[in-house]
């Protein structure tokens, strides 16, 4: 179980990390900050800059922690709010298929960062040799997860984001 544990949380994690570095710094063909602040501005956020702070953070730091397998609920919850967050402003209308730019992919990531944190990253983790493993995994961490993710995806999708009347939206 360890050794799954740890593939899973390295490629999870890593992949994680690289789409948070491919906004932060537009390595591997990535939109940089600039494009990830147009990107967040075209969403109507209201501090684009924040949003492209906390969305670089959340994925290139919750990957490398869970990466690391230190501080594993709080890498998990990171993930998962960038994935609650991606379904609803971009893939959710495509239905479910990836194919079709639909949240299948999305969802895979954040059942996986619940999972990891339900089920604690496993012998091979900093937070095994701390001595934490035990203190912060089980049902209620995932369910924690789940629901914390929930919430903040809700007030980022929400408070976070400007009205747009129906006379500023683009014609297209």
């Amino acid at each position: 179980m360890s050794y799954g544990l740890l593939l899973l949380r390295l490629v999870l994690g890593g992949i994680m990390a690289g789409h948070g570095l491919q906004k932060l710094f537009g390595w591997w063909e990535g939109p940089g900050p600039r494009g990830t602040a147009g990107m967040m501005t075209n969403f109507n956020f209201r501090l684009a800059s924040l949003m492209v702070l906390g969305l670089t953070a959340a994925e290139t730091g919750g990957g490398l922690l869970l990466m690391l397998g230190f501080l594993t609920p709080l890498g998990a919850l990171a993930v998962t709010i960038v994935m609650f967050n991606a379904v609803a402003l971009i893939h959710w209308g495509n239905g479910f298929w990836n194919g079709k730019g639909g949240y299948e992919f999305n969802l895979l990531i954040a059942s996986a960062a619940v999972a990891i944190a339900a089920t604690g990253p496993g012998r091979f983790s900093l937070d095994r040799a701390l001595g934490w493993d035990d203190n912060i995994s089980g049902l209620w961490w995932g369910a924690g997860v789940l629901g914390v993710a929930a919430l903040v995806s809700f007030l980022t999708l929400t408070a976070g984001r400007r009205r747009v009347s129906v006379t500023e939206q683009p014609v297209g």
